[in-house]
């Protein structure tokens, strides 16, 4: 389970490197920040269940960001 968060930061660099060389650099700061707590979080052989834990609480968290960023402050 601690490889998959190094594999989730591997995606999240990508996805950053992506959006610099697009001049998109909020969403690029975001996701090197995510990257960094990614890789972090790898090394730091938790329990699985620790590990699941987390992850959700991520998701839960990205998903209601989206959603409030989504309804309430972009202009249709």
């Amino acid at each position: 389970m601690a490889r998959m968060y190094r594999v989730l930061g591997f995606f999240a660099f990508v996805i950053a490197l992506m959006a610099t060389a697009g001049h998109m650099l909020p969403m690029a700061f975001i996701f090197y920040f995510q990257a960094a707590v990614f890789i972090i979080l790898g090394y730091l052989n938790l329990t699985e269940r620790t590990y699941i834990l987390m992850f959700w609480g991520y998701m839960i968290l990205s998903f209601t960001g989206f959603t409030y960023w989504s309804f309430f402050v972009l202009k249709v």
